[in-house]
């Protein structure tokens, strides 16, 4: 009899049979890693990497960086009117008043004199500018016949002077200078987030932090009509420069946001989903309906919701929570059905043995069973929305976000930017940890009445 009359394999075709697989696996071992690098090599090429590497300005990434963690002093000197101001960050309220000046600029006789640190000295008067580099030499700059003229030590000019017939600028790791016919101005970095705690105006500026903690103990007020602890706590609430108390309440905007939108979607969605799980629906027509519904809020994104709602209703930290809530009630949907439709029925025929109605058995048949499920996901949906209302703020106009995107367009407050960013991360960690909190206190609560 042959193979095939006994229904059996003889040896060499299941030797036949072992090789093709093995030949098959071959070929998907070795091309599925080749149609992957042939993809990366597309990429590389359609995406243009070698000319991204090339046009990268690495000055410019370190010049930004720096701005992250320092600050800039401007001293400006109008060659029109003589006049000179010492402003921090360039701005009016950041301006240092009559008489007063930082301890590296000296101005008399109308010469000004700044010290940029490592001897490096810029000097303005009404003949021009004068910039000493230690190793270098003097760059002297002055108006003539309706131009500059640059005087420099012998020798090519370096990369790190920019001269042209109507402007001068000079970059060093001191500094910044740059000189035209209608201002001279010097850019100084120093480190730290200058007047974070006080303004200029303020009694409490330059003070120590010991000087601070006598002026709240035991120091004369500086104010009759307040303590000084209080007026320590207004003059840092309502700072200028960094506008904490403005902060402060985009920060809660931006949880009510997030807040107001996953709530809203869970109460929303609980319901429907008892209609949408297949377990629990009166009807198929309602399921799939309510299915195609769930897809539809889940399949568009939030940013997009959040662009058409605030075409409709304008912007505001509401129309960014009701974004927030239809992207939400839809993933709530669909998730919150899943969870019912995985369910122990045994429960459900226990509490319905005691002759209970449907409403009783989903309240003590079902939601003890669900609600950890439905909780962790209420939860992480909450300390998600809380980084993504960032991003819809900035686009309806509230909370956090349009702070942070007003501070990245002037294209100068990068010490703003990265305040910004540490406190969203730190609200992010607080979420984090009171989410997680609750998660184990509620869901404990539930497990074990």
């Amino acid at each position: 009899m042959s193979a095939t009359d006994t229904g059996t394999i003889s040896p060499a075709d299941l030797r036949l049979a072992v090789l093709k697989g093995f030949s098959r696996k071959q070929m998907l071992a070795f091309g599925v890693p080749a149609l992957i690098l042939v993809y990366l090599a597309y990429v590389f090429f359609a995406f243009d990497i070698p000319g991204i590497a090339s046009r990268a300005r690495l000055d410019n990434a370190a010049i930004l960086l720096s701005d992250f963690w320092s600050h800039k002093t401007h001293v400006t000197r109008d060659n029109r009117t003589d006049e000179v101001t010492v402003a921090i960050e360039g701005e009016n309220k950041g301006t240092y008043p009559q008489g007063m000046l930082p301890d590296w600029v000296t101005m008399a006789d109308g010469v000004t004199r700044i010290d940029l640190d490592g001897g490096h000295e810029v000097i303005f008067d009404g003949d021009g500018a004068r910039y000493t580099v230690p190793g270098y030499g003097v760059i002297d700059v002055s108006p003539h016949d309706g131009k500059l003229r640059l005087v420099l030590p012998d020798g090519p000019v370096p990369d790190w002077i920019n001269p042209s017939d109507t402007r001068v600028s000079v970059t060093t790791p001191e500094g910044r200078f740059s000189y035209t016919r209608n201002r001279t101005e010097v850019f100084k970095y120093q480190a730290g987030w200058e007047l974070f705690f006080f303004t200029l105006d303020s009694p409490f500026y330059g003070k120590s932090f010991v000087e601070l903690v006598r002026l709240a103990t035991v120091g004369e007020r500086v104010d009759p009509d307040r303590t000084n602890i209080s007026a320590m706590v207004h003059d840092f609430w309502t700072n200028a420069m960094w506008r904490h108390g403005d902060v402060a309440w985009a920060l809660f905007e931006t949880v009510l946001m997030a807040f107001l939108g996953t709530m809203g979607a869970a109460v929303i969605a609980l319901p429907l989903a008892f209609f949408a799980a297949t377990n629990f629906t009166p009807s198929r027509p309602i399921l799939f309906t309510l299915r195609r519904v769930f897809d539809f809020l889940r399949g568009v994104d939030g940013l997009i919701w959040t662009i058409i709602l605030s075409r409709a209703f304008g912007p505001g930290p509401m129309t960014g929570a009701l974004a927030i809530l239809l992207t939400d009630t839809g993933t709530f949907g669909k998730t919150f059905s899943e969870a019912l439709e995985n369910i122990d029925a045994r429960q459900v025929e226990g509490v319905q043995s005691t002759g209970a109605s449907r409403i009783q058995q989903a309240r003590f048949g079902v939601i003890p069973q669900v609600t950890p499920v439905f909780l962790s996901q209420v939860l992480y949906y909450l300390e998600s929305n809380t980084r993504s209302a960032t991003v819809i703020g900035a686009i309806v106009g509230g909370g956090i976000g349009l702070l942070l995107t007003q501070a990245i367009a002037t294209q100068k407050d990068w010490e703003e930017v990265s305040y910004y960013i540490v406190l969203i991360v730190l609200m992010v960690m607080a979420m984090d940890t009171l989410s997680g909190w609750l998660r184990s206190r509620l869901i404990g609560r539930t497990g074990h009445p």
